[in-house]
C-alpha cells in the first residue's frame, strides 16, 4: 500500500533537503502619506541564503525622494524608502520585475490616505496588479485563500508530518480523528500568533516542528521492528492515540503558518476575515494531498501490490533523514543568526 510513497519520498529526498519552503513570498507596501506621496517597504526573500532577483516597478512619474535604505533579516532583506507619484497610483500598474522566472509570489498591499486598503497576490503567471481606488470583501477573501493554499502545499516539512501521520493511523474514524485534531490544533495556535495574544519565536519553532517530524518517522521504525521481533506492537502512545500526538505537534505547526502570514501582514480593515480564508486555503491545501496520499494507496491495492509492513521502513527512514537535515540546518541557521 505504501510502497509508491516510498518511492516518491526516496526520489523526493534532493529536492526536499534543499528547503523545506521553495520560496517565502515576497512583500510590498505602499503607504499613501499624501495624494501623491507613498512610503514604500519591499522585503525580497532569500533563496539559497541570497536575495531572489525580483523588484517592483513603479508606473511613470514615481520618482525616489529618499535613498533606499536595506536591513537583512535570517529570511529576506527589507528595503524601505518614500516615492512622489505625479500622476497618483490610482488606475496605474505596479509590476514585480523577475517573477515570471520564480516559484514565489509577492502580496502587495496599498493603503490608502482614507484608511481603506487594496491587497493582491501576484504570481509569476500574473506579476502585476492595477491600483484601485476601493476592494470589497471578496478581494480580499481571494487574496488570503490563495496564499493559504499556496503555503501548505510548498511547504514540505507539513507535507511530510502528514504524510508520516497517514503511515501510522489505520481506518477511516482514526483517521479522520486525526487530522480534524491537528487542524484544530493548527488553527488555533495559527490565530492566536497572528492576533498577537501569542508570542514565541519563531526560527526556534521552525527547529521543533521539522524534529516533530523525525519523531514521527522514529515511530514508524520501532513499530515496524516490533512486528518484525514478534514483541507487543502498537504500545507507543503515537499508534494508540495518534490523534493526541497530531494535536501536540499541531499547535507547533500552526506557529510555522502564522510565521508565513504575519510576514505579508493582515489587512486592518479585515483582519478576521483574512485570517479565516488563510486557513481555509490551508485546509483545502492539505485535503487535497491527504486525497491524493489516499487515492494513491487505494489504486495500489487494486493493483494487489505488495501490502508488507517493511515497505514503511524506507519511507520512515526517507522522511526521518530529510527532518533530521532540516533540523540541524534550521538550529545552526538560529544560532548563526543570534551571533
Amino acid at each position: 500500500m505504501k510502497r509508491w510513497f516510498t518511492f516518491a519520498a526516496l526520489l523526493a529526498l534532493p529536492s526536499f533537503t534543499a528547503q523545506a519552503h521553495w520560496a517565502s513570498p515576497g512583500y510590498l507596501e505602499l503607504k499613501q502619506s499624501d495624494e501623491y506621496t507613498y512610503a514604500i517597504l519591499w522585503k525580497i526573500p532569500l533563496q539559497a541564503g541570497k536575495p531572489m532577483a525580483i523588484s517592483p516597478a513603479l508606473p511613470d512619474g514615481c520618482i525616489e525622494q529618499t535613498p533606499i535604505k536595506s536591513i537583512n533579516t535570517a529570511a529576506a532583506v527589507v528595503q524601505r524608502w518614500v516615492a512622489r507619484c505625479e500622476y497618483g497610483l490610482t488606475g496605474k500598474s505596479i509590476v514585480i520585475d523577475g517573477l515570471t522566472a520564480t516559484l514565489t509570489d509577492v502580496l502587495a498591499r496599498v493603503n490608502r490616505l482614507d484608511g481603506s486598503v487594496q491587497t493582491v497576490r501576484l504570481t509569476g503567471s500574473e506579476p502585476f496588479f492595477v491600483v484601485t481606488d476601493s476592494q470589497d470583501w471578496l478581494d480580499v477573501s481571494r487574496t488570503y485563500l490563495a496564499l493559504g493554499f499556496h503555503h501548505i502545499l510548498a511547504g514540505t516539512d507539513h507535507l511530510l508530518f502528514v504524510a508520516a501521520l497517514l503511515i501510522i493511523v489505520a481506518g477511516w474514524r482514526r483517521l479522520i480523528a486525526t487530522i480534524t485534531a491537528f487542524t484544530i490544533a493548527h488553527s488555533i495556535t495559527l490565530a492566536m500568533a497572528t492576533l498577537g495574544w501569542l508570542h514565541l519565536p519563531f526560527q526556534p519553532i521552525e527547529a521543533v516542528i521539522a524534529l516533530s517530524i523525525v519523531f514521527l518517522a522514529v515511530e514508524i521504525v520501532r513499530h515496524n521492528r516490533s512486528i518484525r521481533l514478534n514483541t507487543a506492537p502498537g504500545v507507543s502512545l503515537t499508534y494508540k492515540w495518534p490523534w493526541v500526538v497530531a494535536f501536540t505537534f499541531g499547535l507547533l505547526h500552526g506557529f510555522g503558518f502564522a510565521s508565513a502570514l504575519i510576514d505579508v501582514g493582515l489587512p486592518q480593515n479585515a483582519i478576521p476575515l483574512a485570517l479565516m480564508f488563510f486557513n481555509i486555503g490551508v485546509e483545502l491545501g492539505q485535503l487535497i494531498f491527504v486525497g491524493a496520499f489516499l487515492l494513491l494507496t487505494t489504486v495500489a491495492g487494486r493493483l494487489s501490490m505488495p501490502r508488507t509492513k517493511w515497505i514503511e521502513v524506507p519511507a520512515a527512514y526517507a522522511i526521518g533523514a530529510v527532518a533530521a537535515y532540516w533540523t540541524t540546518q534550521r538550529v545552526i541557521g538560529f544560532w548563526a543568526y543570534q551571533t
